[in-house]
């Protein structure tokens, strides 16, 4: 789950972690305000979407005056902020962040996430802050400095002190960095995050440690322990139909593409997908209806895939095991006349009791295109998706 700026900041201050204050804003009129409460200096207006690179985008101004707060915030709220994170239609800005300015002196960039191939938490810093890290790693790697956290003992000193030399800092600007990296440490562990990332933590003139910008991911299996952060999810961030399949436990994440997929079992479903390129066709969607479908589960995987206006044909890729073939296809039959579904729908079945399965479908008097395996399943709907 992605939360905005301003919530991960107001977690971090939990922690210790630095950060300038701030207010959020729904009205240019609230900016003006905010402005004010700080004090009626230098400040910026941020937009508030779940994207990075919102400054390219012109979702970032600074303002001198309370006046000219208001002034920004009223250009920035209600446009469609595109960034290389949002893809070309953009997001909508439903509000803003009025922040305090400070003098800065130099730009960073301090991460973690787990690595799973260690199984630890890794600290990534580099001296190439306020860039796209993705950029960095690409072009200049040796740029990043990392440091693997052992879980029994938690981020240690000298490692927060090792990072703050290779950064090159000096003085009491290490110790404020230390403090920063430990607190910001704290809070990935205690709230199950999976990503913490401060791009840029600034060292301001008078060497203070601050984080100008945060980004906190969680994981949501761990939601359950953290409803205040579960709390925090914001619906007009994310994808309406994404927000439909929690509703009904299935696993989907949009795609660009044209044929609707439906499967049970993630690996099965990378698999679907990646036979259907090979086959010269685009997946519109990644969508695991897990090990327990039921004619429910299937009506509301159906109805999301047609909700999306791009898919031209639907691909149901399914392999009994725990789950029977006959269930499966008396749940499909159900589920495609609930709908009333009218676009192509190829459905290859697998497993305990397919050839039962297979003959629910070819009495059920719907247009189904059977198949006999993915390959088969794949060619079939790429041609019927280009025949509509």
């Amino acid at each position: 789950m992605k939360i905005h700026e301003y919530q991960a900041k107001e977690i971090l201050r939990r922690f210790g972690v630095a950060v300038p204050r701030g207010y959020l804003a729904l009205t240019p009129l609230e900016a003006e305000g905010a402005a004010r409460q700080l004090g009626g200096g230098i400040c910026a207006v941020k937009a508030q979407i779940h994207a990075g690179g919102r400054g390219k985008g012109g979702g970032v101004k600074l303002a001198r005056t309370p006046e000219e707060a208001r002034h920004h915030a009223g250009q920035i709220l209600g446009m469609m902020l595109k960034t290389p994170q949002t893809g070309p239609e953009g997001q909508q800005v439903r509000k803003v962040y009025v922040e305090e300015g400070c003098r800065i002196a130099r730009e960073l960039y301090l991460g973690m996430t787990l690595d799973r191939e260690t199984g630890k938490v890794t600290l990534m810093a580099s001296t190439a802050g306020g860039v796209d890290i993705e950029e960095v790693a690409h072009a200049t790697p040796e740029k990043i400095l990392r440091e693997g956290i052992y879980p029994a003992t938690g981020i240690i000193g000298f490692q927060a002190r090792r990072l703050a030399f290779g950064l090159g800092l000096q003085g009491d600007t290490v110790a404020s960095f230390v403090r920063f990296a430990t607190g910001l440490y704290n809070a990935y562990v205690a709230t199950d995050a999976s990503l913490a990332e401060i791009n840029p933590l600034v060292v301001t003139v008078a060497g203070d440690v601050l984080a100008l910008d945060a980004k906190l991911n969680f994981d949501e299996n761990a939601l359950y322990r953290h409803p205040d952060i579960a709390a925090m999810r914001d619906p007009d961030e994310e994808d309406p139909r994404e927000t439909a399949a929690k509703e009904f436990d299935l696993q989907y994440i949009a795609l660009d593409g044209d044929i609707g997929c439906m499967v049970n079992g993630a690996g099965l479903a990378m698999a679907t997908m990646d036979v259907i390129k090979l086959s010269g066709g685009s997946p519109a969607n990644f969508l695991d209806v897990g090990g327990g479908a039921d004619e429910k589960k299937v009506a509301a995987a159906f109805k999301i895939l047609l909700s999306d206006k791009k898919v031209k044909t639907l691909l149901v890729n399914i392999f009994g095991g725990i789950m029977k073939c006959d269930v499966i296809a008396n749940g499909i039959v159900a589920a495609a006349r609930q709908v009333g579904l009218s676009l192509p729908l190829v459905v290859r079945l697998e497993g305990t009791n397919v050839e039962l399965g297979k003959q629910i479908l070819a009495q059920s008097g719907l247009a189904i295109t059977p198949a006999d395996d993915l390959g088969e399943a794949a060619r079939k709907a790429v041609a019927a998706a280009r025949a509509v």
